[in-house]
């Protein structure tokens, strides 16, 4: 193929180059499946001291809730306040129109906590990790 263009690693890009790669997908993905208005959501859990001990962080968009991430210090788990969080965030997704939800994890971090809040497998790879794998889930709001 013939073109005029340069192609080469990049270990350490510069921030506009990295902002020029989303700016042209988000733009040429709003072109194809409409706008977006990408909204963040942040469901925190802190204690008596304000140290955040576990939290959620996700987007809302196209009617849809994506959970990018749900953590809770080691002390805080067992107790309901993933469950907690989750509720939260759904509610905050319902709010803003959402009608589906979905995350991916890895098989290694409670896949049964997903299933046991309503929430379906809907992919897998197997081996991603070695000995694991990352699970896709979805669901209904």
């Amino acid at each position: 193929m013939t073109h005029n263009l340069t192609i080469r690693d990049d270990d350490y890009p510069e921030l506009e180059a990295v902002a020029a790669i989303q700016r042209g997908l988000h733009s040429y993905n709003q072109e194809r499946g409409g706008p977006y208005d990408r909204e963040p959501v942040t469901v925190l859990a802190r204690d008596e001291d304000e140290v955040v001990k576990g939290g959620l962080l996700g987007l809302t968009y196209w009617n849809w809730l994506f959970i990018d991430w749900l953590w809770l210090a080691q002390d805080q788990r067992g107790k309901g306040l993933g469950t907690e969080l989750l509720a939260r965030a759904e509610a905050v997704a319902r709010a803003r129109g959402c009608t589906d939800a979905y995350t991916d994890t890895f098989s290694f971090h409670a896949p049964h906590f997903w299933t046991r809040n309503g929430w379906v497998e809907a992919g897998r790879l197997d081996g991603m990790p070695p000995g694991h794998a990352r699970i896709w889930y979805r669901k209904k709001l």
